[in-house]
């Protein structure tokens, strides 16, 4: 097989690409059985992945979808720094978003693979710490102004020589995080992760050769790479824009007008960011990595949504922005909310392609992950610190209604917590979990898909709690006459039975015992118009008690009755 590295038996490609897949899953399965995080654990807020020795990822497991773009550039951001200073046993670590990384509670940690003195690959495996120190428990204060509120940086360093743990840095670390313990914990996980891919890949090497597996790596990027082009080529060229807006940046409430077009020519595809605005005071900025990162999700589902995700579907790309931009911030500017800003990118990019691809694209969905931490210390008197992403609406395609209570674009296969996992780890019970039917969702001839209503009732008698909800203003977006979704909020009902208080960032939210927060995510848009949906669509949705009659009549013009 000689698709642009060199000459593979097609069996022998074959198998190292399965062994490749099944490395990157097995160091999933590794970590979630060893760290010590939940939101590691349950939640499953990591992602692993193998790249060459050059930095090109060939092979990631399900995880979450905004470090698809960033394992490259933190790599070839590692390669720069040392360079041939690397030796057989290095580990190295960085969680630096002006690195090619996110924010700074992603740590990093890469495994530069040898074989026979030779460097052959890299393991890399990112994680979210629940706390990296900083201004507050969690780290990510809603309304940080500058990234030096937002914990410890460790903008590249060597943690392990020889595959033992360099004491110095775990020191720093341990003086510089609220749960020491748990931070120790989850590095030693992904320590482990990087050492199984590590032993895989030596297999491989010492069965075919370190010749042999490069070769099989770049034809498994060519490869990817000629599929992509041509789902791009078979487009229409153009170009197509979009505009959104978004409600606050945590500091101010004022909107943010965001814009991008992008331009289809052949078999390539650019995503032009110029025009927006610049870095902003509140931590939704996000770094390049992460922008790069939140355009090849939207590429990749226009392209080979199914197929396992490598550097080579990605090399028909371009994104433009200037530096300095909310899009690509720049040190010092704060990032820890970073998602809440990235996702815009691809819902940016996302609007603008799904009139051109209706039957991979929807319309828009609730988009932010609607997070709260909640921390304070526990009947034993220990210190907590709860994280948790919450699901949504997404918007209706043109063939079939939205999806209920799925995780937002940027998480991909990332889940929130089992109630019973909750209760038995945090003084908090979940009084309530249901789909949120208020009021409807997006109606159309495909309606958008519901949000969920999250209760936690607070049992402790010390915590506290802030938050950063997108789409508090702004609804998701409808298509082709479709009525727009329903916004995201959070509620705080005091156990004093005072006023509710309605929030969407918040830095933060003082909590007595019996106070209930009450999570609500939004629904998302509907596709074409709603006087289009068949009569039984609308008469199973008041069936299933997903729809009043009076709302059938007003949104739909029902006139029947329920069977």
């Amino acid at each position: 097989m000689l698709a642009g590295g060199g000459y593979v038996d097609p069996v022998t490609q074959e198998i190292i690409e399965g062994k490749l897949l099944a490395t990157v899953d097995e160091m999933g399965i590794v970590m979630a059985r060893t760290s010590m995080s939940p939101v590691i654990y349950e939640v499953l807020d990591f992602a692993c992945g193998v790249l060459t020795a050059e930095g090109e990822l060939v092979a990631q497991m399900n995880g979450i979808t905004l470090f698809t773009g960033t394992f490259g550039t933190q790599v070839k951001g590692l390669l720069a720094r040392f360079g041939a200073d690397l030796a057989d046993g290095d580990v190295l670590l960085t969680n630096d978003p002006y690195a090619g990384g996110t924010h700074a509670c992603d740590f990093a940690v890469v495994k530069p693979i040898f074989h026979k003195g030779k460097l052959v690959a890299h393991a890399i495996n990112v994680a979210h710490y629940l706390d990296v120190g900083g201004s507050v428990p969690g780290s990510l204060a809603p309304n940080a102004t500058s990234v030096f509120q937002e914990g410890l940086r460790l903008p590249g360093v060597r943690i392990a020589r020889g595959d033992r743990f360099c004491d110095d840095i775990l020191q720093i670390i341990r003086e510089n995080v609220r749960l020491p313990e748990i931070a120790l914990g989850d590095l030693t996980a992904q320590m482990a992760t990087v050492r199984v891919a590590a032993r895989r890949i030596g297999e491989i090497a010492d069965k075919y050769g370190a010749d042999t597996l490069a070769h099989a790596f770049e034809n498994l990027l060519t490869a990817s790479e000629r599929l992509s082009r041509a789902a791009i080529a078979a487009l229409p060229d153009g170009t197509y824009s979009a505009e959104d807006v978004i409600d606050g940046d945590g500091v101010s409430p004022d909107p943010i007008p965001v814009r991008v077009s992008v331009t289809i020519a052949g078999d390539q595809i650019t995503a032009d960011f110029t025009g927006c605005p610049p870095s902003v005071a509140g931590p939704i900025n996000c770094a390049r990595g992460a922008l790069q990162s939140a355009v090849r999700t939207i590429v990749k589902a226009l392209v080979g949504p199914q197929a396992p995700s490598n550097e080579g579907w990605f090399r028909p790309l371009t994104v433009i922005a200037p530096p300095g931009t909310l899009f690509t911030a720049e040190k010092p500017a704060p990032t820890g909310w970073y998602y809440e800003g990235s996702v815009h990118a691809s819902e940016l990019v996302w609007k603008a392609l799904a009139p051109l691809m209706p039957s991979r694209f929807s319309a828009g969905s609730y988009s932010s992950l609607c997070v709260v931490y909640i921390s304070g210390v526990d009947e034993a008197g220990q210190p907590f610190i709860h994280i948790e992403p919450q699901h949504g609406g997404w918007g209706a395609s043109e063939g079939r209604d939205g999806a209920n209570a799925l995780i937002a674009l940027t998480d991909g296969d990332t889940y929130n917590y089992s109630v019973e996992a909750i209760e038995a780890r945090f003084p908090v019970r979940v009084r309530r979990y249901a789909l949120n039917v208020e009021g409807g969702v997006g109606a159309g001839r495909r309606r958008g898909g519901f949000g969920i209503i999250r209760e936690y009732e607070i049992l402790g008698e010390t915590a506290s709690a802030y938050c950063s909800f997108g789409r508090t203003e702004t609804a998701p977006w409808g298509i082709d006459g479709g009525a727009d979704g329903s916004p995201n909020r959070l509620e705080i009902v005091p156990a004093n039975a005072t006023e509710t208080r309605r929030l969407g960032r918040e830095p933060h939210i003082p909590l007595a015992q019996g106070d209930v927060v009450r999570i609500i995510t939004g629904g998302g848009g509907g596709w074409g118009p709603a006087q289009e949906r068949e009569t039984e669509h609308v008469r199973r949705d008041i069936t299933h008690g997903l729809l009043t009659e009076a709302a059938a009549r007003q949104l739909y013009g029902y006139q029947g009755e329920t069977p």
